[in-house]
């Protein structure tokens, strides 16, 4: 019987995945147009946010694409197996957020733990001689490898959102940021 999502005629989702598991990128390419609103839907009911979405479903068709030749067809049908990988990939972006909030509340805590902002002149001024620093180096940065570093660490905006933004390729985007960071790593190297 015909998935809901096959047209009768049409080559079933376990036919599909048995050329996709021999290498077959046609066959992936009909499979994944036939379910990515599917795909997308639920990433898009886990994260709560359309460009984390987007990544999600992206990163889980890579999967599905390396994975396909061990892909065992007696444990379940092949759009099956796909939500699973998806779910799961959306529930490890989950966590990673949560980690990546709790880690960066540690650190507010441990910066007022320090004194830093709050009246000791030594700890104030040490942190500001720093921040001179570190805005010496993002300063000297390209105009685009600058802007994205901004966007990313100083406005919060994912890499996704980032390259939404400024309507660029993500993998640009990535390699501004990487560039950018190295670059000020070996500007901030000496001094600090």
């Amino acid at each position: 019987m015909a998935s809901p999502a096959e047209a009768p005629g049409e080559e079933t989702d376990e036919a599909l995945f048995a050329r996709v598991a021999n290498g077959d990128s046609a066959a992936f390419a009909m499979f994944y147009d036939r379910h990515d609103r599917l795909l997308y839907s639920l990433a898009l009911r886990i994260v709560q946010n359309d460009a984390e979405a987007q990544d999600v479903v992206q990163e889980a068709a890579v999967l599905i694409w390396e994975r396909a030749p061990h892909y065992d067809a007696r444990l379940g049908r092949p759009i099956s197996w796909a939500i699973t990988l998806v779910r799961n990939k959306a529930i490890d972006r989950l966590r990673s957020a949560r980690r990546r909030a709790a880690m960066l509340e540690r650190r507010e805590d441990e910066t007022v733990e320090a004194g830093i902002g709050h009246g000791e002149p030594l700890a104030e001024a040490a942190a500001g001689d720093t921040m001179k620093l570190v805005r010496r180096s993002l300063e000297s940065l390209p105009r685009e490898q600058r802007q994205a570093i901004e966007l990313a660490f100083l406005s919060g905006f994912s890499q996704s959102e980032i390259a939404e933004r400024l309507r660029e390729p993500l993998g640009t985007i990535k390699a501004r940021i990487r560039r950018g960071m190295i670059a000020m790593r070996d500007a901030l190297e000496g001094a600090l």
